[in-house]
This record gives C-alpha cells, structure tokens and sequence, in this order.
C-alpha cells in the first residue's frame, strides 16, 4: 500500500512519499520519511520491505560520501543513479533486495532530473515516475495534468491532486504524506500533508 511518486518541472524536481510505518494489519506509525538526503543537491525515495529500504538507501547514501570525500567532488545524478542499479544488480543474484527507488537530483550542467530504478535493477531517466498502490492513481493523474515546464506552483498543486486521488480512491490509503523538493539551491522538505497525526502509547 505503499506511495511514492515523483516530478521533474522547469529546473527542480519533487518527489513525494507516504510516511506509513505498516506490517500486516497494524500501522505502527504515521510519520516514518521514506525520502532520504543523499547528499545536499540529492534525493532518493524508496518503497518495498522495511528492513531493504532501510538498510540500503544508507548503503547507497554512504558511498555517495565516500567517494565525494575520497575524490573531493560530488557525483552526479546520473552517476549516483548508475551506481545504485549497479548494487541492485550485483545484489539481484545473490541476496536481492525488495526495494524500488526514485532518485532526484540538481546538477549545474544537466539541470533537474528524476530516474526510475525498481527492485530488478532496471534504471530508466523520467519526467515522473511512481510506485506502489498508489501509482494507478499519481500516474494517471500526471498523465493528464503533467507538463515539462511547470513552475513550482503548478507543480505543488498537482502534486496534491495526485495525493487527494490516492486518499478518494485507494481502499486502505496512506493518511500523511512527505513532500520533498531539490533544486539550484539544494534539497529540503517543502511540506507535510497531515489528516492522521501519529499517536505515542501512554506508559501506564
């Protein structure tokens, strides 16, 4: 059940994700963030298995570091996207991980970008790419209303149409959402999209 979508519009690129913490029937939390910082200008949201997204976007993470503090230069979105297929297809035959990735990036050169990596270790570069449950909806809805050039406005609204597509017509639908956003100036979160906040158990 799990949501995570993404865009690329006039020079940044958003991507957005459920924060449902789910096993089973039981929903243990309501604001676990599936996009994680790769690095100031890089983002990347995963869905699949708990302990695969976990354990390997701070695998790819890592690296990412490494080799920017070993070559004293930062990878670029394409090369990161590479070298994260790479894993996946290294790990495909021998432990695979159940975990599909949009990554997001800025680069000076090459602008916004937005590439498409699932747990076989297929790499594509889109304009807008999704995942789970809720891709039947956000891709039909960015099908219709996306374009190249949006601004960051229009953008942001489709965004939440594509959430509110997601609440109306998924049966067991995600309730919080994280909107996260990389551009010239860097990566950072623009928005939680809140209808359920996350209750902490009273000691008794």
């Amino acid at each position: 059940m799990e949501c995570v979508f993404g865009l690329v519009g006039n020079g940044f690129a958003i991507v957005a994700a459920d924060t449902s913490a789910v096993h089973s029937i039981l929903v243990h939390k309501n604001n676990e963030d599936k996009i994680m910082l790769l690095d100031s200008h890089k983002l990347i949201a995963a869905s699949g298995e708990p302990g695969d997204r976990v354990q390997f976007t701070e695998y790819v993470q890592k690296n990412v570091s490494l080799y920017q503090f070993r070559n004293g230069i930062p990878l670029t979105t394409a090369a990161a996207a590479n070298f994260t297929r790479g894993e996946l297809a290294t790990a495909l035959r021998k432990n695979p991980y159940s975990v599909n990735i949009l990554m997001a990036g800025y680069d000076k050169e090459a602008g916004a970008s937005l590439y498409y990596i699932d747990y076989i270790a297929t790499l594509h570069k889109v304009d807008k790419g999704a995942f789970g449950y809720g891709s039947y909806f956000s891709l039909s809805t960015m099908d219709r209303l996306f374009r190249s050039d949006m601004s960051f406005e229009e953008a942001i609204e489709l965004v939440d149409k594509c959430i509110l597509e997601i609440r109306s017509r998924l049966v067991i639908a995600p309730p919080n959402f994280v909107i996260k956003i990389v551009d010239k100036d860097g990566a950072r979160t623009h928005a939680w999209r809140q209808s359920v906040q996350d209750v902490t158990t009273a000691s008794v």
